[in-house]
């Protein structure tokens, strides 16, 4: 898959607007020190027990973008505003350092355990279609709230392109190559920032990587299947037991099934596993939800949090982070070079 870099900031950019993810994004309970791989892979790479690695939002303690980041952000906003105040809307241009001061940032600046008393996993507890909606400090969120009805359609599409959704998340058509393929997404005044701030400038060719992939996939298989994680596994699995909380076999079940749970309440249908992808969207929103049920279910997540936290802490990080650590400085000194290539080439995107 060939993604420019304009298509990459793009992406992101609207993620932390509009939140445009299927799913809500994981907050990591992993250790928050660097692993080896993380050094080359990006701030955002955990390792995962259960098969795979993820990018994921870190509670207990975000990553801080660089001086560079944030003086495109502000160009990004300052383009943003100048092209609303030409559609007719007004649109104030709110420096980054404003967003990160928000509500929803600072939930995930807790540590993990504080983070799993008061949001659980952060699923079905945080309202991820609205996230950021009610922070006070963002003028357009005020903005937007003073307009009619078909004044905010309006706003949406002019702000975000006709495919915004009525929770201000973009819907973007996926292609074999990815959402960027077709080149004929309109995203608005923000995608139209973006792309003045970033450029349109050579794709990057994530294939020539497979083979790294692939290495790193095989490189968690044999993490998770060492013996000492097994054992500190099946210790979880005895931990949570005792909690109250039987029938896990892996440490990612609790929180998947507190995802499969809210699918089940919204009406939410994720994506098969392996199928491709139709569309990108925002999560979807309670407003429809049974208040009764989704208070119940927010209450078992946070429950079930705590103990999967606590049965974590008494045994089970400290053995996996040996392990990985051990793991994953051996495939470094193995693959330095293609981690080397990787690592350059993201680093110019």
């Amino acid at each position: 898959m060939k993604t420019s870099r304009t298509a990459l900031a793009m992406m992101a950019v609207l993620a932390l607007a509009a939140c445009g993810n299927d799913k809500a994004p994981v907050a990591s309970d992993q250790q928050s020190d660097k692993s080896p791989l993380a050094e080359y892979m990006g701030d955002g790479f955990v390792s995962s027990s259960g098969g795979g690695f993820k990018m994921a939002v870190r509670a207990g303690g975000a990553q801080q973008p660089s001086e560079e980041d944030l003086a495109k952000q502000r160009k990004v906003e300052d383009a943003t505003a100048a092209c609303m105040k030409t559609a007719g809307f007004e649109y104030v241009a709110v420096p980054p350092e404003q967003n990160a001061k928000s509500k929803f940032a600072e939930a995930f600046s807790l540590p993990p355990d504080k983070f799993a008393e008061q949001y659980g996993y952060g699923v079905s507890t945080i309202d991820w279609s609205k996230a950021g909606a009610d922070d006070d400090s963002n003028p357009n969120t005020k903005i937007r709230s003073a307009l009619s009805a078909a004044a905010q359609k309006a706003y949406d599409k002019a702000l975000n392109g006709p495919n915004a959704n009525g929770n201000g998340a973009v819907v973007i058509e996926g292609g074999k190559d990815g959402p960027s393929s077709s080149g004929q997404q309109d995203l608005g005044c923000r995608g139209k920032a973006v792309k003045q701030v970033y450029g349109e400038d050579r794709g990057m060719d994530f294939k020539k990587f497979d083979s790294l992939f692939k290495d790193i996939q095989a490189l968690q298989k044999r993490i998770d299947t060492d013996q000492r994680v097994v054992d500190a596994t099946s210790a979880w699995t005895d931990c949570m037991a005792d909690a109250g909380h039987s029938g896990f076999k892996k440490v990612d079940d609790p929180r998947e099934q507190i995802q499969q749970k809210l699918d089940t309440l919204t009406g939410n249908k994720p994506p098969t596993k392996g199928g491709p992808s139709k569309t990108v969207t925002g999560p979807p929103s309670f407003d429809k939800v049974d208040s009764a049920k989704l208070s119940e279910l927010r209450k078992s997540e946070i429950a079930l949090a705590v103990a999967d936290q606590k049965c974590k802490a008494s045994g089970y990080d400290d053995a996996y982070k040996k392990v990985q650590y051990a793991a994953e400085k051996e495939f470094v000194d193995q693959h330095k070079v293609e981690l080397e290539a990787y690592r350059d080439e993201t680093a110019n995107r």
